[in-house]
This record gives structure tokens, sequence and C-alpha cells, in this order.
């Protein structure tokens, strides 16, 4: 055997000794696709997808979130196209939701819903995510990162709402619960215009729900009930007011609360009779006596039967004949 001969052979067998890290396979499976296997893996990383939900699902029935969401999380990551990811992805955000990462968990649900708008589970989805929104309506902090709590935010809240709407305008409950929710977080705002128009809304989607529609009406006229009474020279709100409950009054003659429906639009005439009058006022005290006029006789088109009727009627008197004598000195003062 020649010199070089041996060489080659010492050599080979050299080669054959040393241990490599043969590249991961390229493996096709039926629901899973094609993926690359790795060797190795840690305790509880697996190299199917298959093998690896079924950790994700051990461990979240075992209570360990943590290791679940890890699991689920590396289905979705590795294996997206394939029949357990919307599973998975469910797991990720139920793993969130246990773990008290509530906001977190919300748009984990988000997207499972947007990646994968079929998902056998859809109903179950939203109302997960509307018991969430209802926890921060109800005063849970929101967290920093998931984990640093900075205080309640009716203006986030309200946004969940609107979320869980956009997914399921038309589910039975969750979505007229949702959208009455976007008005009660913007009344703890104390932003009275936008719950009105969050109420206007969930009354005209939910038109042929009477119960849903009839108190949706009402909180809209209670709304703009409550901005009126902190516009005091803005009469925008009462007119809204009223207008809200005489719709109210004509849609459903039979509920029992129509008398204060009743009561309340004489109360904001009345307060619509104030407004104008404290106008009136102002113009008089400063010699605008036509401008005083104007919104005296508001006074008593507003509610002729108003406490501030009788000295809009007095006043009026009063400011005509002054009108006509400065009419008259400043005819006389031009001869």
């Amino acid at each position: 055997m020649s010199r070089w001969a041996i060489l080659l052979g010492i050599a080979m067998l050299l080669t054959l000794s040393i241990p490599i890290r043969c590249p991961a396979p390229l493996v096709y499976r039926p629901g899973e696709g094609w993926t690359y296997e790795p060797v190795g893996g840690s305790k509880w990383e697996r190299t199917r997808a298959a093998d690896q939900i079924d950790v994700a699902e051990t461990s979240f029935e075992k209570k360990d979130y943590f290791v679940a969401q890890k699991a689920a999380r590396r289905v979705v990551k590795r294996w997206p196209l394939s029949d357990y990811a919307p599973r998975a992805q469910y797991l990720l955000a139920r793993c969130l939701e246990e773990r008290k990462m509530d906001e977190r968990a919300f748009h984990q649900y988000q997207l499972l819903l947007d990646k994968y708008p079929k998902y056998e589970g859809y109903n179950e989805v939203v109302e997960r995510q509307l018991m969430i929104a209802n926890r921060f309506l109800a005063g849970q902090w929101f967290k920093l990162w998931g984990y640093i709590p900075i205080g309640s935010s009716m203006d986030r809240t309200a946004k969940l709402y609107e979320q869980i709407v956009k997914k399921a305008p038309y589910h039975e409950t969750v979505g007229p619960q949702a959208q009455m929710s976007i008005g009660i977080a913007r009344e703890n705002q104390k932003n009275y215009l936008k719950a009105s128009k969050a109420y206007e809304l969930a009354a005209d989607r939910y038109s042929d729900r009477p119960r849903v529609a009839s108190e949706a009406l009402w909180k809209a006229g209670e709304a703009n009930r409550k901005q009126a009474a902190e516009a005091e020279y803005d009469q925008g709100a009462s007119v809204r007011a009223i207008e809200t409950y005489n719709d109210f009054i004509a849609l459903f003659p039979e509920d029992s609360r129509l008398p204060q429906a009743r009561d309340n639009i004489i109360e904001l005439r009345t307060e619509q009779a104030r407004g104008s009058y404290i106008v009136a006022k102002f113009y008089e005290k400063y010699h605008r006596y036509q401008s005083a006029l104007i919104y005296y006789n508001e006074v008593l088109i507003k509610d002729p039967e108003s406490p501030y009727a009788p000295y809009a009627r007095e006043r009026m008197e009063v400011l005509k004949k002054r009108i006509v004598e400065h009419e008259a000195v400043k005819q006389k003062g031009s001869e």
C-alpha cells in the first residue's frame, strides 16, 4: 500500500471520528407544513407542532402558565400556518390573562381574531375580551409593559370596547354590551358629548332590540342633560337633550320612564330660559339694548311659564322705551 493511500485512510478516520452538528433536515408533515427540525432542545421544546401544542395544553392544565405560554408562543412563531397555530394563539392569550396581564391578553386575543377569523372559538374569544374590558371599566389599573401599575384609564378602556364592537357588532350580547359600555366609559370621563354619541349609535344599530334601544336612547338623553348642566351659555346640549327625550317618548310610549322624560324636558326648557336670561342681562349691563331685547324674547319663547318670564317681559318694556328715547336723542342731535 502506498504512502498516500495510508495518509488518506488516516484522514478519513479522523474526519469520521470528529462530532459535527448536521444541519436541521427539512421535513413535511400534514397539518404542519415544511419545517426544519434541529437536534436537541430544552425540556419544554419539541420539534413537531403537534408535540409542542401538547406541551402547551398539558402545562396549562397544570396551571404552569409560564411554560404553557412559552410553548404556545413557539407554535405560533415556528408553525404559524399549521392547524395548531390558532389554538396556540388562544392558549397564549389565556396564559397572559391567567397571569393578570389583561391588556396584553386582550391584544393577543385581538391578534387571534385578526389572523384566524374562522377560529372555532370566535365567540368565546370576544366574550373573554368583554370580560377584560369590564374589569378595566370597574377601575382595574393598566400596567406599563404588563407589570408596572400606572392607574385606570377610561379612554383606553373605551378603545378596548371599540375594538370588540368592530369584531362582533351583531353578537347577541357582546356587541350591544360593548357599545353601551363605550358610553359608560366616556361618562366616567365626564365627556358627555362622546357618551351621548356612543349611546345614540347603540340605539340606532340595535333598533330591532327594544330593550337595548330604549336604554341607549334614555342614556343619550341623560348624557346630553349632564352636558347642558355644565355648559351654561351653550344651549346646543339642551336642544339635543330635548330632541332625544322627544324621540324616546315617540318611540317607546309604554316605557315607565315617560313621566320622567317629560319632567326632564320641562326642566331643560326652564334651563334654556335661564341661559337666555343671563345673556340678556349681560347685554343690558353694557347698554347693548337691541341684543338684550332679543335674548329676553328668547326667554319667553323657550319657556313662557318659567320663573324668568315675568322679569323678561318687564325688562323688554323698559328697554323698548330706552331704545325709543335713545333714538330721539340721536335724531335731535343730528338736526
